[in-house]
């Protein structure tokens, strides 16, 4: 990259459907990045994953309900991630958002941080006409006893890293295969499936039209910058290429 970006920028990076293996590798690297001061900016991944349950670091695939061995012949992986929570599922349709922040540098503490990430989501979905809130004990986001967005972080050396999961127009299926989060009382939903419910309790037998995705991203965008109080400078993968190359001849 040959522009100067403000420190008081995201590099915004919107990314197409992603394995979450690879996902994964590409955050390390904008983490290692971020560490060394290679990059200077904190970054912001945007993207869906292919189908895929994924559990924390402290385990959760014991709340995987279907053999895996089944899931495989669906196209469905089963991954262990770095992030905290417990099991839960990713697939076209979740919008998922990754930023690799330092907090120190930041000056965010952890609950906070995490409260801002559900903030973006609250946010987003009330441009929806859908009220999602915060439950008691319980990360994400909620519609009544639904929830709608996850939130699982890891931080590695005071680089935060993976982020939030918001529910826009995916199958839902999936999800009761598994105890989301842990927990055998949940009912997942996603902001289609609210609108939906919202229009039937109207006493409207039409269901909604599919909530456009691009348009979910973009004011999730909007919302990251305003409630971070940063703006979002737009790169691509041929960007993201020079950042780790530069990162790999300094480390030479």
């Amino acid at each position: 990259m040959t522009r100067k970006i403000s420190k008081n920028s995201f590099l915004s990076i919107a990314l197409p459907v992603t394995g979450y293996t690879d996902a994964q590798a590409l955050q390390q690297k904008l983490v290692a990045a971020r560490q060394r001061k290679i990059i200077d900016t904190d970054v912001v991944l945007w993207m869906e994953h292919s189908p895929v349950f994924t559990y924390g670091r402290h385990g959760g695939i014991d709340n995987l309900q279907m053999d895996p061995s089944l899931l495989e012949k669906r196209g469905i992986c089963v991954e262990q991630s770095e992030r905290g929570g417990n099991i839960t599922y990713h697939g076209p349709g979740q919008l998922v958002v990754y930023p690799i922040i330092d907090l120190e540098e930041a000056r965010l503490g952890i609950p906070e941080y995490v409260q801002m990430l559900e903030e973006v989501m609250i946010l987003t979905a009330r441009d929806f006409n859908v009220k999602i809130h915060r439950q008691q004990g319980k990360p994400g986001v909620w519609a009544g006893n639904r929830k709608v967005g996850s939130i699982g972080i890891a931080i590695q050396k005071g680089i935060s890293y993976h982020g939030m999961a918001l529910n826009v127009n995916l199958d839902l299926t999936p999800f009761e295969w598994i105890h989301p989060c842990g927990f055998t009382d949940i009912t997942m939903s996603s902001l289609e499936n609210e609108m939906s419910i919202k229009k039937d309790q109207a006493n409207r037998k039409e269901r909604s039209g599919q909530v456009e995705f691009k348009i979910v991203r973009k004011r999730a965008q909007f919302h990251m910058a305003s409630i971070f109080e940063k703006s979002l400078v737009m790169i691509d993968n041929a960007d993201i290429s020079s950042i780790l190359k530069k990162k790999s001849t300094v480390a030479a």
